[in-house]
């Protein structure tokens, strides 16, 4: 990873960290289309950060934080801007947001007691699950229609079940994980480096014990 702090996708992740008390203000009041439209423009640059950071090889570990903060803090504005503006909308799924922020920290917390940090594997499904998130949510705020929303939940439900069973995989933590497989994968190729070095530094000793006894024998020898 390069170290360059000042880059395109980190400013990206930035401007969408720095737009979540906008956005909270807006809903705070009663601006529910201009809610809508940032809220739009604010998903834009979390597609628009990691693209940029694979097309200009710009990725850094301080961009996988920003992704990852911006991540949690734009569900969370999404939950209170809901809460805020659509009341009603709120308290009748309240329990599919319940269950999309209990699942949702799991793995969080799992990877913050395992490794002492977040996780940051965007893995394929957490990418999709960005992807359904945003037209379910407007469609449910603008049409009234909580289908999508629901089904979209669900999925976040296996998102956070698979980041949940990467945590107990991995034996150190790792970046950029897509699938539960290639955790395994990662695993089972770091079991066979270790088990690798072992073999060598075996041989290496039973050299080192060969040479010791060889000269025992040549200083017996008359």
């Amino acid at each position: 990873m390069k170290s360059s702090v000042i880059t395109l996708p980190n400013l990206l992740s930035a401007t969408r960290i720095g737009l979540m008390p906008v956005l909270l203000v807006l809903a705070a009041l009663g601006y529910e289309y201009y809610f809508l439209g940032l809220l739009a423009f604010s998903l834009l640059t979390d597609a628009l950060d990691g693209f940029f950071a694979r097309l200009l090889h710009q990725t850094s570990a301080l961009g996988v934080k920003l992704d990852s903060w911006g991540d949690l803090l734009t569900y969370f504005t999404m939950a209170l801007g809901l809460w805020l503006l659509w009341p009603d909308l709120f308290i009748s799924e309240r329990w599919f947001l319940a269950m999309g922020v209990g699942f949702y920290c799991l793995p969080m917390l799992a990877s913050l007691f395992k490794f002492g940090t977040l996780p940051r594997y965007h893995t394929w499904a957490a990418k999709l699950a960005a992807l359904l998130i945003a037209p379910s949510y407007f469609v449910m705020c603008l049409l009234d229609y909580v289908l999508a929303f629901r089904l979209v939940i669900l999925f976040h439900v296996w998102v956070a079940l698979e980041e949940l069973l990467i945590v107990f995989i991995l034996q150190r933590n790792q970046y950029d994980v897509p699938t539960f497989i290639h955790a395994r994968n990662l695993t089972r190729r770091a079991r066979v480096r270790l088990q690798q070095q072992k073999e060598r530094m075996q041989e290496k000793l039973d050299r080192h014990q060969e040479r010791r006894e060889q000269r025992r024998q040549d200083r017996r020898r008359p």
